[in-house]
């Protein structure tokens, strides 16, 4: 059983797991209101209400579009006469560091915090969230993502909610497969080959060109071939955490993966999974995985109209609904096959989880602004985005197109990282990035693999 550590000790001990800490801001965690705190008026009824603030939210990437967040802005301010809600963008890249950095102090510590759902046990673990067992059922009980809710918990208790999942699907240039004279695999088998001889066909005629687009240190979309041939990344022997890419049916899923690597792309080897759109917008790839919100993303040149963002007008609308039409009319999209003919493969479940920082100055308006995350309204506008929601009441919103139809069947199938208490150290040290990036420039699986189970294992003692 996970024990949740409490105090000062626990906070700041996150701060050894990198080497950017900064100590500056070091605060214990007390049941004591936080400096300049002031009793909290009534309101009509005599409840007491917090006191009117500024509060700030972050979120992590592009991933909660900005029709969202601007719903979420207003409402707060709404529902909260006199408070305000600031959201500040993170980037995924480096948010461990610093969360480890600002939820160990009061003064740079945000009220409400998205993390990856990796990420979640060893902040859940280390005392780092406020404890929201009390808004479980409010907020949907049962019918929240199970899997995310156990990434928050411990010790019986919720310390971090499901946002969204946003499990991977691939998506296709249609005109590409066809000239290539390849036609949507149906086995993972199928699925290689077809990469690989869409590479050889390059129908885009380009230097550079991708028949799939996966950088190097691409462990996200890297990790569904240790999935489905059987293997884990982690796995416990005798009440340890052990690395498990040395395992055999790792070991025989990574060998797919360099072959990936060497015949079915030309990504650069120290690039991430930021973006992937983006060189296929540019017609320097056939296919990319990512969750199905990136349909939003695709902007294929023969489809698009010039329509200045900020333009609002009635035309610019119609021109957007024309070119996004376009770019569906061009572009399929299907769930990774599976080993198995016609089954779909267990690929790595993204999304994130919500929290409040053990920290926040304001926890009573924290809670408000979930009880809005977690309303009919915002939950069903996640969805329409392409987003799994965090409570699985609303994915009927999701539509029933080909784009919903892959993100259902990719979500079920789908698979977390080990549950393992210091796994973010893990994700903070970039192993599997590393480990990923050396198999893309050619290392020996086997030795690469047992290396990085190594480091996998010390990390997670």
């Amino acid at each position: 059983m996970r024990r949740v550590r409490s105090g000062a000790l626990a906070l700041v001990g996150l701060l050894a797991l990198t080497a950017c800490g900064d100590s500056s801001g070091e605060a214990e965690v007390t049941d004591a209101a936080p400096a300049g705190a002031t009793e909290p008026a009534e309101d009509a009824e005599g409840v007491a209400a917090p006191e009117p603030a500024e509060i700030r939210l972050w979120l992590n990437g592009a991933d909660t579009p900005q029709e969202l967040r601007d719903y979420l802005t207003a409402t707060f301010a709404e529902q909260n006469p006199g408070s305000t809600l600031v959201i500040e963008e993170q980037d995924w890249n480096g948010l461990v560091p610093r969360l480890q950095t600002a939820l160990t102090s009061t003064d740079q510590t945000p009220d409400v915090v998205e993390i990856g759902n990796t990420q979640a046990p060893t902040f859940t673990y280390a005392g780092a969230f406020a404890d929201l067992t009390d808004l479980y059922e409010e907020v949907g009980g049962e019918d929240l993502l199970q899997g995310f809710v156990e990434a928050g918990s411990a010790d019986g208790s919720v310390y971090a909610l499901p946002y969204y999942s946003g499990a991977r699907a691939v998506f296709y240039n249609k005109e590409m497969f066809a000239e290539a004279g390849v036609e949507v695999p149906t086995s993972l088998e199928e699925f290689t080959d077809t990469a690989v001889a869409l590479q050889e066909a390059n129908p885009a005629g380009t230097g550079s060109f991708s028949g799939l687009w996966l950088p190097g240190q691409d462990w996200y979309n890297g990790t569904a071939w240790v999935y489905e041939y059987g293997g884990d990344l982690a796995v416990q022997e005798d009440g340890s955490w052990v690395g498990g890419l040395s395992g055999p049916e790792a070991q025989e899923g990574l060998a797919v993966v360099q072959r990936l690597f060497t015949e079915a792309t030309s990504a650069p080897v120290d690039a991430d999974s930021n973006e992937p759109w983006v060189p296929f917008n540019n017609g320097e790839a056939a296919m990319f995985s990512a969750p199905t919100w990136a349909r939003w993303s695709i902007d294929l040149p023969e489809c698009n109209q010039g329509v200045a963002a900020d333009d609002t007008s009635e035309e610019a609308n119609a021109l957007r609904a024309e070119q996004q039409a376009c770019n569906e009319e061009k572009t399929g999209v299907f769930p990774l096959p599976g080993l198995e003919e016609g089954s779909v493969a267990t690929v790595f479940a993204g999304g994130s989880n919500i929290a409040v920082p053990a920290n926040s100055q304001h926890p009573e308006l924290a809670r408000n602004l979930l009880r809005i995350v977690f309303s009919e309204e915002y939950q069903t506008m996640l969805a329409e985005n392409g987003l799994i929601p965090g409570n699985t009441t609303y994915t009927d919103a999701m539509g029933d197109d080909v784009y919903a139809t892959a993100a259902v069947e990719a979500a079920v199938a789908a698979k977390l990282t080990p549950p393992a208490e210091k796994w973010a150290d893990v994700e903070a040290a970039r192993l599997l990035e590393d480990f990923f990036q050396q198999l893309a420039a050619g290392a020996d699986v086997s030795e690469a693999a047992a290396e990085t189970d190594r480091l996998i294992a010390e990390t997670l003692q």
